[in-house]
């Protein structure tokens, strides 16, 4: 005992830290190197436009902002409107059958690639899907059209109510036992349970989760080049995308550049908002039943969780069963598939590897603002410069990215490196949560006692820093990796089709109408992209030091 105290005690020696600003200079240096040349490639081309107030006055990019930001609205409003009732089922019925297997589902829905669920939604829901075969022979009209506003609004559901759903449970989860003992007590109904409990709760989250699944549909990208249906379903990052890559319309991309970035930077500073929700004790919770428990209002919540089971489990399944039912060893011997994973894996590992660490490097330098030098407005400035990507969506970062590179002639030749680089700067943020709070408990915990004993650099890097932060490195690298491996946006700027990846190969087969080899393919890359996630959030993070002991 007195000699931990007396390891507590000792000072960091004079040499210890010295060069502490040097990882977070070389990452922030790479950043503004990035930033600075698409936006100086962006500004380039705007300068050449004569003149800008006409052309942003023009009807058809009204009608890309107005459509933006309605189908953004209708999907948020529809999100948090199912989330809500979903959520209070599953808060409600702890124990019903199948309640772990649809939180599985809704986690799925995170982490799989966009691509692929839109193919499971256009199985589902698509004119010859499941459910207008049932109406068929139900004798009923077919639903509505998939294309279009219909179909974006359901892709858009799938991804984001789930998350919404989550993060409410997980509010209601953190409502102490007592209040619902004394709900008890005065015999409180469903409504009175939600007016004067849970709505309290709920009301904290409502506004950030909006906001981030606001910010997620205004740029979306795949859902609307795939389900769009047309130019009258268009969003500015499919405008830029048609304005470069079809058009040649420079003038026109940047324009729509600049509005995207506008238009999203001020809700990019709200869901930053979202990284601190206060915690929840739902791992440690004393379950107590609900006054509104009872037969009264088993029927609202099958009825919800019937519409979950329909929006996420349903397009999930179809995507097994079409892969299994479509031509799996013709598909698993084309070299194209084989090659196309090849690119994807070496794109996804090359950019989960670089925003992992560029992660670390740049909190490397933050903790020590924060913790040794007592500069914490300074080290939350230097992750936020870490988290820029949020505010300049990474499609419009591409696009100047792409304009730079386009004009020395080498904008397809360093394709991939290009997507690679572009897909760790949109994954650094999700890292920089990840590891910043993890990695300051270990400096807080240990400086001293590795200052006294003489651990520093590469010596305390392998045997004190990289053993205790096996958990969330290995979370961090699989999230960065099955992010990047499932990305159809930026590759569809850069790529073409001598080197597509999975996600693009599945997409062009979809576009020629090759339904049962993008079965097959659809469900190969949704295998291998849970399968990376998996494989290396355990082999790296393995049990944690803390079982471990």
């Amino acid at each position: 005992m007195a000699g931990r105290d007396l390891a507590l005690t000792l000072p960091h020696p004079p040499t210890a830290h010295r060069g502490w600003w040097v990882p977070g200079a070389l990452v922030l240096a790479v950043i503004a190197l990035v930033l600075g040349g698409s936006a100086s490639a962006l500004l380039g081309a705007a300068s050449h436009i004569q003149n800008p107030l006409a052309l942003l006055g023009d009807a058809y990019l009204r009608r890309i902002i107005q459509f933006t930001l309605w189908q953004a609205a209708l999907s948020t409003l529809l999100s948090l409107a199912l989330a809500v009732p979903i959520a209070r089922a599953l808060h409600r019925r702890p124990a019903f059958p199948g309640r772990q297997l649809l939180l599985y589902c809704f986690s799925l829905a995170f982490i799989l690639p966009a691509i692929v669920a839109i193919f499971g939604i256009v199985a589902v829901h698509g004119r010859s899907g499941w459910v207008n075969q049932l109406l068929e022979w139900a004798g009923l009209p077919a639903a509505w059209p998939l294309y279009g506003l219909p179909g974006i609004l359901i892709a858009h559901v799938f991804f984001n109510m789930p998350l919404a759903a989550r993060i409410f449970l997980q509010r209601l989860e953190s409502i102490p036992p007592e209040s619902w003992q004394l709900a008890n007590q005065l015999g409180f109904t469903s409504r009175d349970c939600f007016r004067l409990i849970e709505w309290p709760v709920l009301r904290a989250s409502l506004t950030t989760t909006g906001a981030m699944i606001f910010l997620l549909c205004a740029t979306s990208f795949a859902v609307v080049l795939t389900l769009g249906g047309g130019p009258r379903a268009t969003t500015l990052e499919v405008a830029i995308y048609q304005a470069l890559r079809l058009d040649f319309d420079i003038p026109r991309a940047v324009a729509l550049a600049v509005l995207q970035i506008v238009l999203t930077g001020g809700l990019s500073l709200v869901a930053l908002r979202f990284h601190h929700l206060p915690a929840t004790s739902a791992g440690i919770r004393r379950l107590v039943r609900r006054p509104d428990a009872g037969s009264g209002t088993v029927i609202m919540d099958m009825a919800a969780l019937a519409v979950a089971v329909l929006l996420v489990v349903l397009p999930l399944a179809s995507v097994v069963i079409s892969g299994l039912q479509g031509p799996i060893l013709v598909s698993l011997m084309d070299p194209a598939l084989w090659r196309a994973t090849t690119t994807s894996l070496a794109v996804a590992g090359s950019a989960g590897a670089g925003a992992t660490a560029a992660g670390f490097l740049l909190l490397l330098t933050s903790r020590h603002l924060a913790l040794r030098l007592k500069q914490g407005r300074a080290a939350l400035a230097l992750e936020f410069a870490g988290s820029g990507i949020l505010v300049i969506p990474p499609f419009t970062l591409a696009a100047g990215l792409f304009l730079l590179l386009r004009a020395h002639a080498i904008a397809f030749d360093i394709a991939l490196p290009a997507v690679a680089l572009t897909n760790a700067l949109a994954a650094l943020p999700f890292v920089l949560r990840i590891l910043s709070q993890p990695m300051r408990e270990v400096a807080e915990r240990y400086d001293r006692l590795s200052a006294s004993l003489g651990l520093a650099g590469w010596n305390r890097l392998r045997f004190l820093e990289l053993p205790l932060l096996r958990r969330p490195v290995g979370l961090a690298l699989a999230l960065s990796i099955a992010l990047s491996f499932g990305d159809l946006g930026v590759i569809a700027l850069f790529g073409s089709g001598d080197n597509p990846t999975l996600p693009m190969l599945l997409y062009q087969r979809l576009g020629a109408y090759q339904f049962r080899g993008a079965a097959v393919t659809a469900l190969f890359l949704a295998l291998l992209s849970l399968g990376l996630f998996a494989a290396i959030e355990r082999g790296i993070g393995g049990r944690g030091p803390e079982k471990d002991r």
